[in-house]
């Protein structure tokens, strides 16, 4: 795996950057990214999208804080960083003229001249594929991006955009970020799945705790009521959550971790998945995250995570 795909490196955890400037400021961000170099993770996931949802933030906010760590820190070299254009989908995102012009702009805030990973965010059905590849082998061919990627692609379309850079002789989407985990399994499992398997296409699913549902700190309906993640975790709940919280307790019990660890070992030993990508704000979450790869289930633990909330 590290061989096939340089920007991975057979990492065992990538860390989900949609945080810094979010949920955590710069000072904290600070403090969680100095602990996960301590622990050993070098693979930081981000976006220029990151996180103008936020009042106040256009943008971009998450790389900036990434890049000023790095610098702070003198660790660029040893750092893999995936950064990605076009959130939201918007028509035109992925013209060669603006992922030229979105890349530079992550460089500079990320203040590097090569990020590891460039990901397309989300599928621009605008603009015309052999346009999409030749934007995304310009910047691998530049040397500005090192492994190429898409993120929330359907299976037809990565299979499209694969055969035409394999048509055109360019530099094809190695890596994917699907939307999977224990209770959200319908967009990968099956047709994408099976082509990340033949195409040697690693995914690193984001989402993996399910926005905290699979740590197990919700239990009813209420206590997520008037937070920002309540209709995602109400969706969650309503698609096997319940009975799969049930299963996740009774291996709990047997292996002694907590659930955060068990939903992440579950996805580590799924078909095409190089590791899992999640998120953590304090120094306790992180260490849960880091631990969780230590972590092996046995056949008849995934076995019964596998078939639980199943109709």
């Amino acid at each position: 795996m590290a061989d096939a795909h340089p920007s991975i490196g057979g990492i065992p955890l990538a860390f989900g950057g949609n945080v810094f400037g979010w949920t955590i400021d710069r000072d904290q961000s600070f403090v969680v990214l100095d602990a996960l170099y301590e622990a050993g993770v070098r693979t930081i996931d981000s976006a220029e999208g990151y996180s103008a949802w936020v009042p106040g933030n256009k943008g971009g906010e998450s790389e900036t804080i990434l890049g000023e760590w790095m610098e702070s820190r003198g660790v660029r070299k040893d750092m893999l960083i995936g950064t990605k254009t076009g959130m939201g989908g918007p028509p035109g995102a992925l013209k060669p003229e603006n992922v030229a012009k979105a890349l530079e702009g992550s460089l500079d805030r990320l203040r590097t001249d090569y990020v590891d990973l460039y990901y397309a965010h989300r599928d621009d059905l605008t603009t015309p594929l052999d346009e999409v590849v030749s934007a995304y082998d310009e910047a691998f061919r530049s040397g500005k991006a090192r492994e190429l990627g898409a993120s929330n692609y359907t299976a037809g379309r990565l299979a499209e955009i694969v055969a035409t850079a394999e048509r055109m002789g360019a530099q094809p989407y190695t890596v994917m970020q699907p939307k999977y985990n224990l209770v959200w399994r319908q967009e990968f499992e099956g047709p994408l799945q099976d082509l990340c398997v033949a195409k040697g296409i690693a995914a690193l699913p984001y989402y993996g705790l399910a926005s905290g549902f699979l740590t197990g700190k919700y239990r009813k309906a209420a206590d997520w009521e008037g937070i920002s993640r309540a209709l995602a975790l109400s969706e969650f709940a309503d698609n096997g959550g319940w009975d799969m919280l049930a299963v996740m307790d009774e291996i709990s019990a047997e292996t002694g971790a907590p659930l955060s660890r068990i939903a992440l070992a579950w996805l580590t030993a799924q078909p095409a998945i190089a590791a899992p990508l999640a998120s953590a704000t304090t120094l306790e979450q992180l260490d849960d995250l880091v631990q969780a790869v230590s972590l092996e289930l046995t056949p008849e633990q995934i076995s019964r995570l596998d078939n639980a909330g199943r109709p």
